[in-house]
This record gives C-alpha cells, sequence and structure tokens, in this order.
C-alpha cells in the first residue's frame, strides 16, 4: 500500500510508512488533545519537507486566525502562504440570514475545493472539524453518502485528506459515522496523571496496513508535534566490542580485563540511599570526558552546582570537565512536565550534542509522574534509541534498602547489559559499603562483594579479607 508522509515525527514509524496515500484519516478527540495542531503539522511539514501543496478548509476559525493560534509552532506560515504552498479556506456555517430550498448537498463545497485545490496544486487537504458541516444533515444514510461522495472526489484527484472531529460519549465520535468511511483512525486524548498533564494517541484502524496498536505519547513543543513510540524499535542494533573504562580502576578490573564497560552497552548501578551510586556515575562521566568524548548527565534530583561541589569532595572534579564543553548536566525535577515530555527532552538533548554516554541519576524519581510500566517502557525505548547509535548509558536506581537488592523498582534490570549493586553492611560502631556485579553480559567478571571505599582522594575497591587485615 502506497503511503503518504505525515511530517509527524514519530507518526511515521508508528504507521509502518506513514498515512494512506490520497484517502482519508480521521483524527478524533475531545477539546485541547491537539488533533488540529496534528492536522496542520501534517499540511505544513508537507509543504517544506516534500514540495506539497496544502490545503486546509475550516468550518470554526477564519484564516486571520488560525496563522495567529500556529505563529509560535510554526513562523514561516504566513511565507508559506505568500508562496503558494499553503491555502487556507474558512467556511462559515452559521445558518443566520440564510434560507434552505430543497435537500441540501455537498455540492457548493465540492465546487470550493476544486477551486482552492487548484489555487495551489494541492497534493494534501485537512478538513477541521467536520462535526460544523454535518449539523447541516439531519439524515444519517443521507449524511453517510455525502461524505462517501466527498472522499471519492478527493480519491479521484489523488489528493490525501485528514478530517478532525471531536470524541462521542458512545462513539470515537459524536456522530459515529466518519470512523465508518475513512481508511485510518487515529484517536487522541489529553488527560492529566497524577498532576502531569500527558497526551497519547492511539492507532484504533488502518485498513491494508501493519501499524503499531498501543497507546503512544506525544507531545507539542516549540519544535512541533512529535509522536514518541515506547515500545521497542527492534533488536537488530549493531553491537561494538570496544570498551569504555568505567573511571574506577578497581572496578575495570573486577569487570576483568581492565577495560571497564562495552561501548554502546547500558549499565545499572542500584543500591541503597547513601551507597555511592551517584559517584559512580560521576566517575564514569569523568572518564568519558578524560578521553575527548562528550558525556551527558541528566540529573532529576540535585542542580549542576550541588553535583559538582559533592563530587568534589570525593576528588572528582566535574566542573573542569563543564567548563571545557566535554559535560553538559540538565537538571530539573520530574513532575515539571510527564513521561512524554522528558523522553523528548531527553531525545533532543542527545540529537544536538550528540554525546559518547549518558548518565541519568536516579531512575526512580520517574515513578513520581508515571507507573513502573510507563517508566519502564520509556526508558527501553530510550535505551533502543542509544544503542543504535552506540551511545553508552548509565542509570542508577535507588533501592528501598538492603533487602531489595535483588528488586528494581522500574523493573529495567532485565534489559540491562551490566547491573552493579551496592548496598551497605551494618555492624555495632560503623557502616561498611560494599559492590557486587550482578552481571556482565558477554565479559568474564568477578562474582565477589567487595568493599565500596569513598575517600577525599577518589573511590576504592579493597577485597574484603584484605580489608580484614588492616
Amino acid at each position: 500500500m502506497r503511503k503518504a508522509f505525515s511530517g509527524i515525527e514519530g507518526l511515521d514509524e508508528i504507521t509502518n510508512g506513514g498515512l494512506p496515500y490520497a484517502r482519508p484519516t480521521l483524527i478524533c478527540g475531545g477539546p485541547g488533545c491537539g488533533k488540529s495542531t496534528l492536522a496542520m503539522e501534517f499540511l505544513i511539514k508537507g509543504a517544506k519537507e516534500i514540495g506539497e501543496p496544502g490545503v486546509l478548509f475550516s468550518f470554526e476559525e477564519s484564516e486571520d486566525d488560525i496563522i495567529k493560534d500556529f505563529l509560535s509552532l510554526h513562523p514561516d506560515l504566513p511565507g508559506l502562504i505568500e508562496k503558494g504552498l499553503i491555502y487556507i479556506e474558512y467556511v462559515d456555517m452559521r445558518l443566520e440570514g440564510h434560507t434552505q430550498v430543497g435537500p441540501f448537498t455537498l455540492d457548493a463545497l465540492f465546487l470550493r475545493i476544486d477551486s482552492a485545490l487548484n489555487a495551489v496544486k494541492g497534493r494534501r487537504i485537512v478538513f477541521d472539524t467536520i462535526e460544523a458541516l454535518l449539523w447541516s444533515f439531519p439524515d444519517k444514510a443521507f449524511l453517510r453518502n455525502e461524505i462517501q461522495r466527498l472522499f471519492t472526489r478527493l480519491k479521484e484527484r489523488e489528493v490525501t485528506t485528514i478530517i478532525t472531529g471531536e470524541a462521542g460519549e458512545h462513539a470515537l465520535t459524536r456522530w459515529g459515522i466518519e470512523e465508518y468511511v475513512t481508511d485510518c483512525v487515529i484517536s487522541i486524548d489529553h488527560r492529566i496523571v497524577e498532576q502531569a498533564s500527558t497526551r497519547r494517541l492511539r492507532i484504533v484502524k488502518y485498513r491494508g496496513s501493519a501499524h503499531g496498536t498501543n497507546e503512544y505519547p506525544f507531545l507539542i513543543s516549540e519544535k512541533g508535534v512529535s509522536v514518541i513510540p515506547i515500545t521497542s524499535s527492534g533488536l537488530d542494533y549493531s553491537i561494538s566490542s570496544d570498551r569504555v573504562s568505567s573511571g574506577l580502576p578497581d572496578l575495570d578490573t573486577m569487570l576483568k580485563g581492565k577495560s571497564g564497560y562495552y561501548k554502546g552497552s547500558s549499565v545499572l548501578i542500584s543500591g541503597m540511599a547513601g551507597c555511592g551510586k551517584s559517584s559512580v556515575a560521576a566517575a564514569f562521566a569523568t572518564s568519558v570526558c578524560a578521553s575527548g568524548d562528550h558525556c551527558l548527565y541528566f540529573s532529576f534530583e540535585e542542580s549542576p552546582s550541588q553535583i559538582i561541589r559533592n563530587m568534589g569532595s570525593i576528588g572528582i572534579d566535574l566542573q573542569h570537565w563543564v567548563d571545557r564543553d566535554l559535560l553538559t548536566i540538565k537538571a530539573e525535577r520530574p513532575t515539571m512536565n510527564g513521561l512524554e515530555h522528558k523522553l523528548f527532552m531527553m531525545i533532543s538533548m542527545v540529537d544536538e550534542i550528540r554525546p559518547s554516554a549518558v548518565v541519568i541519576d536516579p531512575i526512580t524519581n520517574l515513578i513520581n509522574i508515571g507507573s513502573g510500566l510507563e517508566v519502564k517502557s520509556m526508558l527501553t525505548r530510550f535505551i533502543d534509541i542509544l544503542k543504535t547509535r552506540h551511545i553508552t548509558i548509565l542509570m542508577t536506581h535507588l533501592n528501598g534498602g538492603s533487602e531489595d537488592l535483588m528488586e528494581t523498582q522500574v523493573g529495567i534490570s532485565s534489559i540491562m547489559d551490566t547491573w552493579i549493586a551496592l548496598f551497605k553492611s551494618r555492624t555495632v560502631v560503623a557502616h561498611t559499603r560494599l559492590i557486587e556485579i550482578i552481571k556482565a553480559r558477554g565479559m568474564n567478571h568477578c562474582e565477589e562483594t567487595r568493599r565500596f571505599v569513598l575517600t577525599d582522594r577518589g573511590i576504592f575497591i579493597d577485597e574484603i579479607e584484605d580489608a580484614a587485615h588492616e
């Protein structure tokens, strides 16, 4: 089946190549869900990126209002209109001052559609929103026939069509008709989860094409619309046998070969509070920067200045690498935005900075804005994206206590390549930090539990039996 480029980031992946070419697609949802924005993105990106002119038929807003609405997302919209790449036609459906004579048909609308498409040689068209037009038809059977006539006419002209519709109580749309005469139906909604705003998109049907069937988060930002598939992108990425140091010579030795983690692999550092997880993460970041590569550090708990100060107490100078533009620390509270915003933000920064390694400290704070399954799905997607780009990722995970050594609240441990656990052994007079490599796929590694020591000169790892003779 021939597909049409949607222009909406991530949607072509979900739809296995794009929207149905020269066929109608319905986007339905409640107020504020973003259906008009998705439809407009389809027109604007089609015009800008592949040179397909588009026509918008608006039944609710004038051309001036539409331009004002979308200037923040697409400041070049007036220029596209001036160049003849976008054509906006406002259809006033108010009945005041009009008298109906005979049956109501779409013949007059067909003439306006032909005129608009001919004016810009349009290959795409959007009808927003269809309800304003449908109110004029009291007979549903006649209504369905007229809509079918409209779509048949557009198919004959090989014009790819999107219509937007309001969500209904007992059907996808108020009239419960549009979805039956369209080839693709996309349902979107806007919900509040744990006081965090989130939008979701679902492909309800797509005739003649394989497509994703899950709910997918999508984001409307200053860069446009992005749909974020949260399932795995596949396991066919290439791998590397090169190593990247952990930043701790003693830990590299425990990983055998004195070389550290595999480049492009995923590393999990878990443990209870105060075990030294962030210290291991900072040591790794320093090692990446010392080799001349860029490290991107996402902190969901501490500010950059606090991280830099605290790591300085154990001999790790992160400020040096920040000053040399080799370390970027992005810190924010997880509750500021929903999960889809977090994932989009992280992917955008990876695209912009192109780091060799990424640190997330800690991933457990994301539980505040999503369930364990949602966070796991988000992180799985992010890990897959980084692996396809051979970017090493290290994540820290806060466990509730030493009894939770083999459990992770996010449930991400099973997909990690290397899992290192930190914990404390309590005695009458002191706590002793301990470290253990739970797993390290593809490499021989030390299976002993060893002592993990933080000093003002750095981090050291001792064999426990040797420590007993000090």
